[in-house]
């Protein structure tokens, strides 16, 4: 994966600007990445790289208004995506830092942080006893660009679609291993509640249904840790102009998972069938609502939600998807942190 920069993962520091931007998504325009602001110089930062505070920016919302105000040349309209977009010119990018590049850097480090310390130790778990290959982990977040805090996350990419499939099933079997990995309990799913839905309508009682059951996020020595699963570049179908997605505005549905083996990916997919439109508000009445088959999500919030065999309750925005000018189907996709949800209802 070493040949892939600028992908799902990685991190871009501007040449002006002194910004730092997280890549989403696989598939790009040729002369920019997509990417959504993550790190900003602020006098009263509670972060530090050579001098220089740094403050986190968290909410979508939050991202689009500062870029909006401070750093408009970072936001384009995708014809592509039909939608307003953050992103870096390949001109403007001074580095790209990538989650393998991290990981061998702290094996050289002599001194590390706790936070290090801990990271580089659930990769060698990870390599151990996991059955990883250390050229297909990596650390992504702020420990990857230097802006970590002694009490950061620890977030682990994993590449490769077989390499990622067997391993979320060894998962399984190294969380009942030892204490100091392991799920979070009820107390912590309440702050983790709070933190991925908070502002929404979503009840506790519909979101641990999913949070549970999950695999890839946990405790690792008190800190959290969440894995990412990147596909195989021979799986990432086609390239950024094979696609054409138009908005059709809001839906909600009631659906049935035919197939969610793509779940723990990002971004993360499930095919669909037997739709219920609930509520609708779309600019067209002319969509035949059995073309809808996937839900999809760039959010890593929507990873492992539900099973195959399982109904659904998902809102979310209504896309077309035009691939090469021949497939065409629907799909819903899940953006927004306090309107969009994918609930299990059986």
């Amino acid at each position: 994966m070493k040949n892939f920069k600028g992908i799902e993962g990685d991190y871009i520091e501007t040449k002006e600007d002194n910004l730092f931007f997280d890549i989403k998504g696989l598939l790009h325009p040729n002369d920019k990445r997509i990417c959504f602001l993550r790190f900003y110089p602020h006098p009263e930062g509670d972060r530090v790289k050579k001098g220089v505070k740094f403050r986190k920016v968290y909410e979508l919302e939050e991202r689009y208004s500062l870029l909006s105000t401070k750093y408009p040349k970072y936001l384009f309209f995708s014809e592509q995506l039909d939608l307003e977009v953050q992103g870096v010119k390949i001109q403007d990018i001074k580095k790209i830092y990538t989650p393998i590049e991290c990981l061998e850097s702290l094996v050289r480090k002599d001194k590390l942080s706790n936070t290090e310390t801990y990271s580089k130790s659930l990769c060698e778990l990870f390599i151990d006893k996991g059955g990883i290959s250390k050229e297909l982990i990596g650390i992504t977040g702020s420990i990857m660009v230097g802006l970590n805090k002694e009490d950061s996350d620890i977030d682990i990419i994993i590449y490769g679609t077989k390499n990622s499939l067997r391993f979320q099933e060894k998962l399984k079997n190294l969380l009942d291993e030892s204490s100091n990995f392991r799920k979070y309990n009820i107390d912590e799913y309440r702050s983790h509640y709070n933190w991925r839905v908070g502002g929404s309508d979503i009840s506790f009682e519909d979101f641990i249904k999913s949070e549970q059951r999950k695999l890839h996020q946990g405790k690792f020595y008190g800190y959290d840790y969440f894995v990412r699963y990147i596909k195989s570049p021979k799986d990432w179908e086609g390239n950024f102009y094979d696609f054409n997605y138009t908005n059709f505005g809001r839906i909600k549905a009631k659906a049935l998972i035919t197939d969610a083996k793509d779940s723990i990916f990002t971004p993360c997919s499930y095919k669909i069938n037997n739709i219920k439109i609930l509520e609708k508000d779309l600019i067209s009445n002319k969509i035949n609502f059995n073309d809808i088959s996937e839900i999809n999500s760039f959010r890593a919030r929507f990873c492992e939600q539900a099973k195959e065999g399982e109904s659904v309750i998902v809102e979310g925005k209504l896309e077309r998807v035009n691939y090469k000018n021949k497939l065409e189907f629907y799909r819903i996709l899940l953006t927004d942190q306090k309107k969009d949800k994918m609930l299990i209802v059986n």
